[in-house]
């Protein structure tokens, strides 16, 4: 049996898609081939190690701290790393994290559509983080 991606943690059992356990923005996925069907994903999944590996995820997360709010469920880096995904997988449009979406077991928890459209049009017109002024934020100034 060829495994195509092992994690750090090694697959006792045998099966195609195994969470082992969650470290940084992406659960640990043992992805294994042997004549049963494959996710199709498994490029994503190599892609999501390579991240983990270099370090890249936790050089974003700080990079992107400013722009986190206090109450935000979703870091401003796995919604990033999340797009970047979609697109290697073949997505052209912010929508297409939805592919990601299908898959909380390989790829966790993904923002809302209208949570990464937010995201995206923070970053891309240059507004400057700072405080949540949401009239649920208890910090808020008038």
């Amino acid at each position: 049996m060829m495994g195509l991606a092992e994690g750090p943690v090694g697959c006792e059992e045998r099966s195609t898609s195994q969470v082992k356990k969650r470290i940084g923005s992406y659960p640990h996925v043992c992805v294994e081939g042997g004549g049963r069907s494959v996710v199709s994903q498994v490029g994503a999944v190599l892609l999501v190690e390579t991240v983990r590996k270099t370090g890249l995820d936790r050089a974003i997360s700080v990079a992107l701290r400013p722009w986190r709010k206090a109450r935000a469920v979703h870091d401003p880096d796995k919604v990033l790393l999340d797009v970047a995904l979609a697109v290697v997988l073949g997505g052209d449009c912010l929508a297409d994290v939805a592919m990601l979406r299908a898959e909380p077991a390989v790829f966790g928890p993904v923002a809302s559509d209208p949570t990464v459209s937010r995201l995206v049009d923070i970053l891309a017109t240059g507004r400057d983080a700072g405080p949540d002024r949401s009239p649920r934020c208890p910090g808020r100034r008038a």
